[in-house]
């Protein structure tokens, strides 16, 4: 009759309150308690020092990385050829390097093709260059000259040259320049060619002449994109000379001095029409030589003109 009774009670509580009732039930079935067993005390870690393995295995960084065992390094350069032999992976090896680019290419570009108008000296100008070779030795073609319009060719110059690259952005040229306007003159030709850091294109060169004239021509130029057709560039040209060249109207020091820029679109990428504006000086005995072929050392001039490469 209690046992009932118990019941009951249980049940009403469980409609009042599940969780009470619950935990009734278990208070009146709690077992004897029995102590917890003491956690026996942890074994303190060893100091290790950052060469042992345990901290080379976990290293986050090289700096703590172990270096490469004795053995390393010295098995063949070309571990194919041990198993297989030099002469079955040669042409395996050639086709390698021609995907990764060691092949020969031919290009060309018309830098400047352009009329020049202003001082009462209206004329054109040419500037070209090409090269034929392989990733790091090439032969250049340049060609580079003036005039005026309705008159003869004032300047014209033709450049053949072997580069080879000695950075990766880099070629040193050496080769022959050949003047044939004006008087004409044979030079021997050393300069270097490529991207400066920041994106410039620099072309710097010296020409010995056969009379033993020395002069020295830097070109700088930088494309800035102001859409993926529409590009603008700021252009820098500084021509010197170590000594007069009066059959040549080139004066010691700083002969010519002249900055630019060009805004040009490009139609396709390798065709695009171009306006600009230039400022060039002659000083010193440069300006001196100007002046007595009736010239000014200073003059101004609007550009329009074309550039094209393929």
């Amino acid at each position: 009759m209690m046992a009932r009774a118990r019941f009951a009670m249980l049940l009403m509580s469980a409609a009042v309150c599940p969780a009470a009732a619950l935990a009734q039930d278990h208070h009146a079935h709690q077992m004897p308690s029995v102590p917890a067993a003491t956690p026996a005390p942890a074994a303190p870690m060893p100091a290790m020092e950052p060469g042992d393995p345990a901290v080379v295995s976990t290293s986050p960084g090289p700096e703590l990385e172990t270096p490469p065992p004795p053995e390393a390094g010295k098995g063949p350069p070309r571990a194919a050829d041990a198993i297989w032999g030099a002469d079955a992976m040669r042409a395996s090896r050639a086709e390698l390097q021609r995907m990764h680019g060691a092949f020969p290419l031919a290009w060309f570009q018309l830098d400047r093709l352009e009329a020049r108008v202003g001082d009462g000296r209206d004329g054109y100008l040419w500037d070209a260059q090409g090269y034929y070779g392989g990733p790091t030795t090439r032969l250049w073609v340049k060609s580079e000259g003036e005039g005026r319009f309705g008159g003869r060719v004032q300047d014209a110059e033709f450049q053949a040259l072997y580069a080879r690259a000695i950075a990766p952005f880099f070629d040193v040229q050496a080769g022959v320049r050949q003047d044939v306007a004006g008087p004409n003159t044979t030079y021997a030709v050393l300069g270097i060619q490529g991207l400066a850091p920041y994106m410039f294109e620099l072309d710097a060169a010296a020409f010995l002449s056969h009379r033993g004239d020395l002069t020295v021509r830097i070109e700088a130029e930088l494309d800035q994109r102001i859409t993926q057709r529409l590009i603008v560039q700021p252009r820098a040209e500084l021509n010197l000379a170590a000594q007069d060249v009066p059959q040549l109207g080139v004066g010691a020091g700083v002969d010519t001095f002249a900055v630019g820029v060009r805004l040009r679109y490009e139609i396709a990428r390798e065709f695009a029409p171009y306006i600009g504006v230039e400022q060039q000086w002659r000083t010193g005995a440069g300006a001196r030589f100007a002046r007595a072929t009736g010239d000014t050392p200073r003059s101004t001039r609007l550009l329009l003109g074309v550039r094209a490469w393929f």
